[in-house]
């Protein structure tokens, strides 16, 4: 096949016509490791490589659009996080960033907790094994079915995130003569520094009871009252993809404020709250991310001064990351089609996934990276958009990025830190198959999500 670089489209970033990077960078062939699963790699030939196998040998046995996780980070992400908050404080795996049974089993294994968001996550959950009493359920709308069996298994905690989800739990929990071990989610009234609709810690959104106007106060007063629950501690989260520790502090400050209030007022001292999670990754080389034992220590010595403060005992801290362990351990492999170059603009290349596999681009206007992987290439750089084959005009999935202008069609390219909300919000848009999980070990690899197929989706159509 031949690969002539094209002529249209810019090469420099003084004619970017908009998008986030102002330079080309100086070698295109390079795999940065803060934004690729750590055994990620070029062989001698210049062939991207993951837990020592050729992607273009993985493209012929998984075929492609496919995701690739790297097992062996992310088993070495969750001992981080698990060794860097230790045996005095809980770390819980938001479920929600991508789950399936063998994720489960990998954190079972390595000592995390599971937090889930839904029947179908709990489900996941129990059918690989995972002990009740580690899981922490989630949800602004958690239907009777869900609670249930959540108290019936045993979960280790319902996360209360309404005042009428405090009389459904304990209605359900003392209908079934048990008492159900809840934390009552608070919104604290913190803007974080993130895209709006992954913002959670404002009053003007679904989740949580507000602290503003007393009503976090009462629904601590609700819970304390009734049989079928027992109140363990104040719950908040921020929202996602935050590299900034200052609105963490703003909200530890608050929910110790709640806890003091509700000591002087109760007599009692929770023992646990729960920061949530949303710490960032590195999506691109300009991201800084911190390390787990950063994030441990910064958020430690915020809870203990301001407990000290207020003359309280430090309670149990948990942490929900799930987009810091998963994300940067997989990415998704796809194959060049159409190649159009867009005189004075930009060239429009074409692979055969798109926002079906990917929607955070559309839906929150993310930043991802892209890279040739089956070859190297000492061609120019050329501005590029990687897009999708589907018929919308905002199935992108790389807004603004540099290419080879020699990229031709055939070629396979990568986009890595796609391990996070990737899968797990995957759609059948126009049809789409939608794509396998494969985990890398040591130089094997087996599909963990397989492929869907026709006949997957000609089962759901009984019309």
């Amino acid at each position: 096949m031949s690969r002539s670089a094209h002529p249209a489209g810019p090469r420099h970033a003084d004619v970017l016509p908009e998008g986030h990077y102002t330079a080309p960078p100086a070698d295109l062939n390079t795999l940065d490791p803060k934004v690729w699963a750590r055994t990620v790699a070029r062989d001698e030939q210049g062939v991207a490589t993951i837990g020592g196998l050729r992607v273009t040998d993985l493209a012929e046995e998984f075929g492609t659009p496919a995701y690739f996780l790297d097992e062996t980070d992310f088993r070495a992400r969750c001992r981080a996080w698990a060794e860097a908050f230790g045996t005095e404080a809980d770390v819980f795996y938001a479920g929600k960033a991508f789950l399936s049974r063998a994720i489960v089993r990998w954190l079972h294994e390595e000592g995390l907790n599971l937090d889930v968001c839904s029947g179908g996550e709990l489900a996941t959950a129990l059918s690989a094994g995972m002990p009740a009493e580690r899981i922490a359920f989630h949800g602004n709308n958690k239907s009777e079915d869900e609670i249930r069996r959540a108290v019936e298994v045993g979960v280790g905690r319902i996360v209360l995130d309404s005042f009428q989800e405090i009389v459904r739990v304990a209605h359900i929990a003392q209908s079934l003569g048990k008492r159900q071990r809840v934390q009552i989610r608070v919104t604290v009234g913190v803007e974080a520094h993130t895209h709006e609709f992954i913002a959670t810690a404002h009053e003007d959104q679904k989740f949580g009871i507000a602290l503003a106007g007393g009503q976090a106060a009462e629904a601590v007063r609700r819970a304390l009252k009734l049989d079928g629950l027992e109140l363990i501690g104040i719950h908040s989260h921020i929202g996602s993809q935050i590299f900034d520790m200052a609105g963490f502090e703003v909200s530890a400050r608050r929910v110790v404020q709640l806890l003091a209030e509700v000591r002087d007022e109760h007599g009692v001292e929770l023992p646990e709250i729960d920061l949530g999670g949303g710490l960032g990754i590195a999506y691109t080389s300009e991201d800084d991310p911190r390390e787990p034992h950063e994030i441990a220590k910064a958020l430690g010595e915020i809870v203990t001064r301001e407990c000290e403060a207020a003359g309280l005992r430090t309670p149990r801290i948990s942490v929900e990351p799930g987009r810091a362990i998963v994300g940067p351990t997989a990415f998704t492999l796809y194959r060049v089609g159409t190649i159009k170059p867009l005189d004075g603009l930009r060239t429009y290349v074409s692979v055969d996934g798109g926002m079906s596999d990917n929607i955070r681009t559309a839906l929150y206007d993310a930043e991802y990276s892209v890279s040739l992987v089956s070859r190297v290439s000492d061609a120019e750089p050329m501005l590029s958009r990687v897009v999708g084959k589907h018929c919308e005009s905002g199935d992108i999935v790389v807004r603004d990025a540099f290419l080879p202008a020699d990229l031709a069609p055939g070629d396979l390219i990568a986009v890595p830190a796609t391990g996070a909300y990737c899968r797990s919000m995957a759609s059948n848009y126009n049809h789409a198959l939608r794509p396998p999980v494969v985990a890398v070990r040591d130089g094997e690899a087996r599909v963990i999500v397989r492929r869907e197929t026709e006949e997957d989706l000609l089962r759901l159509d009984v019309g």
